[in-house]
């Protein structure tokens, strides 16, 4: 007898376009949250746009800063909203206080309406959370936001830096989906066609169409912000992170706990990418596309742009499998050879 099940959970309402921050309080009053909001912020997004979004929650809503991410200040956030009577979240920014109000959201139970000033991540949509302690990141499974407002034109106004590592966060969901496929073969893991074809797709898209995203144009940031969208829908479907997350990802963590706070995380896994896609599919594989497409777009291809010497990413490529029970291309690991052969084939070292 069948007696498979999922449950799925998805924000309600994904609203994304030229001045939709004017929309939250219409998309707010949809849901039909009730009681009083807490804004979980940054000093820059509260700095810009704080008040405009202030300005449609009410007579009343409380405000809280993060400057540093960590559970510390999960559990800040959940007393500064117990304090203030607060009965939804409002998580304005980058990761950095999507995430932590997403997880705060999580331990009370609470709705959360998320509101990316920067097309950095897919955590805008996902239901999972990124949480730094000491030199190690955790990925944590939290709820997906109730609803997710992007402004384009606030986004495209944003460091352009942080696009680009957005746009390499949504290449590297081509190898994390070439491991999972690989986990289901060789281990038996479960997989999902649904999410892993919406992951490679989103991926493939950015490939090929790599020449479209430049710095300053607000269409570049409707195009990022929807395969964040697309890519953080993939992770729900599935349930867990396979979907965008895979060697290349352990590749990143372990170069956090070597050198933290070096480089930006979208960008060491678009690296990790291009290193993960040779050790897939050899010299004739799909790296140099996604070495090219980063390029193009001005997101770094090698250790040094991301500025690490040769023996870390070595180090890096070699011991990452330790980093979690999660089956990939690396398997126990690979050799110091195999990493220096594709680390200098792909030119991501000397």
């Amino acid at each position: 007898m069948f007696e498979k099940s999922t449950w799925i959970k998805l924000p309600r309402n994904v609203v994304v376009g030229h001045s939709v921050l004017d929309d939250l309080g219409a998309v707010i009053d949809d849901l039909s949250v009730g009681g009083r909001p807490l804004v979980v912020t940054s000093p820059t997004p509260n700095r810009l746009v704080g008040d405009r979004v202030r300005a449609q929650l009410g007579d009343d809503p409380a405000t809280v800063t993060v400057e540093h991410a960590g559970f510390d200040a999960v559990e800040r956030v959940v007393e500064a909203a117990e304090s203030a009577g607060a009965t939804y979240f409002v998580g304005l920014g980058g990761g950095k206080p999507i995430d932590t109000a997403k997880m705060a959201a999580d331990r009370l139970g609470y709705g959360l309406v998320s509101v990316p000033t920067a097309a950095s991540h897919d955590g805008i949509v996902s239901g999972r959370s990124s949480i730094p302690e000491g030199d190690t990141r955790h990925s944590v499974a939290a709820d997906p936001p109730l609803a997710v407002v992007a402004d384009t034109e606030v986004v495209a106004a944003g460091p352009w830096e942080l696009t680009t590592a957005g746009c390499a966060d949504i290449v590297s969901n081509y190898t994390a989906v070439e491991d999972w496929q690989l986990a289901h073969r060789l281990q038996n893991v479960e997989y999902s066609e649904y999410a892993g074809a919406l992951s490679r797709m989103t991926a493939e898209m950015l490939v090929e169409n790599a020449d479209s995203v430049k710095q300053g144009l607000e269409e570049s940031a409707w195009v990022v912000m929807k395969a964040l969208v697309s890519s953080g829908v993939a992770m729900s479907i599935a349930g867990s992170s396979r979907p965008a997350s895979g060697a290349e990802h352990l590749f990143s963590h372990r170069l956090d706990r070597i050198a933290p706070g070096r480089a930006l995380h979208g960008h060491q896994v678009g690296v990790g990418s291009i290193l993960v896609a040779y050790l897939h599919e050899g010299e004739t594989g799909m790296w140099r596309d996604i070495r090219d497409a980063l390029s193009v777009i001005g997101a770094p291809t090698t250790g040094a742009d991301l500025g690490f010497e040769d023996e870390t990413i070595i180090e890096a490529l070699t011991t990452a499998h330790r980093i979690r029970d999660r089956y990939t291309i690396l398997g126990n690991g690979i050799s110091e050879a195999a990493a220096r052969e594709a680390a200098t084939t792909t030119g991501v070292i000397e």
